[in-house]
């Protein structure tokens, strides 16, 4: 256990957040500006943009979170990658550590799946027990917190090559609505974080802090206050309740493998869609027999990932993708929900560069030949996008403990379940049509469909919900069981929409920073 911060006794009752990602991060921070003492326990080192390397399989290794997971289902990932379903950060910053920096909005309809898309057979849906217009006001604090560009006046990011190619493919084949972001990473100098210097292979780690991270911003700030104690190499394994069900500790192991105990006030759970839902079941107890917060049985399932895939497209002359950021533009027209295309909700097209030794073990896998070869070869002539879409929640998709596997300190990992749901496959059929038809409008002279990767959008597991047999947590991410509980993470997603999901996880946790701020100065919880 590395400790950095003011020390806060282990028998003292504090808020207690889990994980310092999107989620946690900003919540350690909005709560110590407030004046609130934290302890974050974050499972993972605490490395700083000085100590990533930028080599993509290096950074990944320095940063992913390599514990054993199991995965089942139907989709593709269970064959290609089996021991890797989620592709997420074990580190102080989590995922915000590696992600490309994406940050749209939901759309208003994307609240209310239900009441907009009707019943679909093999789907779970539910509206959020909030409304974007609730959730503008917390949205406008997240782009100016994170720098987003295109918006509060944030210059907008210059385009590189593979923008270039997309954008006047998207102008070709009639999109109206492209542009080089929103993204939160530096155009220009702002918040402290200098501008880009359009340095390729930077989507992990980010030596050059021009892209925001609770790594860069959150974290720091929350310890300048003198009120966090953030404990890395801290991995929590269960959370504790008192004889009424109120949380009153968590129990958490250090590097050595040595068991420690953090009495809770409160306790705010941040560990992703993965280790979020294996925590609640984990901390099963004879007052909580299905797992904590888990009387909707609802704990775990809804899981959702997004729909992806990508298409890399080759040309005459040389494109060089990857000068410049990772991912560098977004086309946003089919966004829209317009069943018509045959499928309900909609995705966006946003450019992506992965490096040579990624290309090779993510365009195909599994596969070897002249026609595999074909795509490295190529690679200085290639463009590429990624698409990303809403994916529709089911309860049989779901995160379980696999009692057959254990980590290393013999407890059960979990189980990442998941079957396309038929609007997946149409609508990402359709969205490799338009990325191809983009392509060949700019005289591409072959493309490759590359399957989804590992998934890097965790949400759902322990959804919101007006009523508790609907879902885990309430409108503020209270648990409905537990009332010193919450969950503060992309697990509280009732939808997966279509946009990239690290600001409204952002926006979320600053507005439930003002409840929890406001219950204990008056009410208590």
């Amino acid at each position: 256990m590395t400790r950095h911060g003011k020390p806060i006794e282990q028998d003292h009752e504090t808020v207690v957040i889990i994980g310092s990602g999107a989620g946690g991060g900003t919540l350690a921070y909005e709560l110590t500006a407030k004046g609130i003492p934290c302890v974050v326990l974050e499972a993972g080192p605490y490395l700083t943009n000085d100590d990533y390397t930028n080599n993509e399989w290096e950074a990944f290794n320095q940063m992913a979170w390599l514990d054993p997971r199991t995965t089942s289902g139907s989709w593709r990932i269970a064959r290609d990658f089996p021991n890797l379903p989620t592709w997420i950060v074990k580190a102080v910053g989590g995922t915000t550590t590696h992600w490309s920096g994406a940050t749209p909005r939901f759309k208003a309809h994307e609240f209310a799946i239900r009441s907009t898309y009707g019943r679909l057979e093999g789907a779970n849906l539910l509206d959020w027990p909030i409304t974007l217009a609730e959730l503008e006001p917390f949205y406008d604090r997240a782009e100016i917190a994170m720098g987003s560009t295109h918006v509060h006046g944030r210059k907008p990011l210059p385009a590189n090559n593979n923008y270039k190619v997309f954008a006047n493919g998207a102008e070709r084949v009639g999109y109206k609505h492209y542009s080089t972001g929103p993204y939160a990473t530096n155009a220009e100098e702002y918040d402290g974080r200098p501008a880009s210097i359009q340095d390729g292979f930077n989507f992990q780690g980010d030596k050059n802090k021009s892209k925001w991270s609770t790594l860069v911003r959150e974290i720091p700030r929350a310890l300048a206050t003198g009120l966090l104690d953030l404990r890395a190499d801290s991995h929590v394994v269960q959370i504790t309740h008192d004889q009424t069900g109120r949380v009153d500790a968590v129990l958490y192991l250090d590097e050595n493998g040595d068991l420690h105990r953090q009495a809770a006030a409160l306790v705010c759970v941040a560990g992703n869609s993965i280790e979020t839902p294996r925590l609640l079941l984990q901390s099963a107890s004879p007052m909580f027999p299905d797992g904590l917060a888990n009387s909707s049985g609802q704990v775990g399932r809804n899981y959702m990932r997004h729909m992806t895939g990508s298409v890399y497209a080759q040309f005459e002359n040389p494109v060089r993708m990857y000068r410049g950021e990772t991912m560098a533009g977004v086309i946003a027209d089919e966004s829209r929900h317009d069943p018509d295309r045959g499928f309900a909700g909609g995705y966006y097209l946003e450019t992506i560069s992965l490096g040579p030794a990624f290309l090779a073990s993510f365009a195909e896998p599994g596969s070897w030949g002249r026609e595999f070869t074909k795509i490295i070869d190529g690679y200085l002539r290639t463009a590429g996008l990624w698409i990303v879409g809403e994916d529709l929640p089911q309860e049989s998709n779901r995160i379980t403990l696999n009692p057959s596997v254990t980590d290393k300190n013999g407890l059960p990992v979990p189980n990442v379940h998941v079957d396309d749901h038929p609007n997946d496959i149409a609508m990402r059929s359709h969205g490799y049509k338009q990325a191809e038809l983009l392509y060949d409008a700019v005289g591409s002279v072959s493309s490759h469909r590359t399957p989804p990767y590992p998934s890097t959008h965790n949400l759902g597991t322990a959804r919101m919900s007006d009523k508790a047999e609907d879902g885990v947590v309430d409108r503020w991410g209270r648990s409905h069981d537990v009332p010193n509980l919450f969950v503060s993470d992309g697990s509280v997603f009732t939808s997966s929409a279509a946009a990239n999901p690290t600001l409204t996880i952002v926006a979320l946790a600053i507005r439930q920073a003002e409840y929890i701020a406001d219950q204990l100065a008056h009410d208590g919880i």
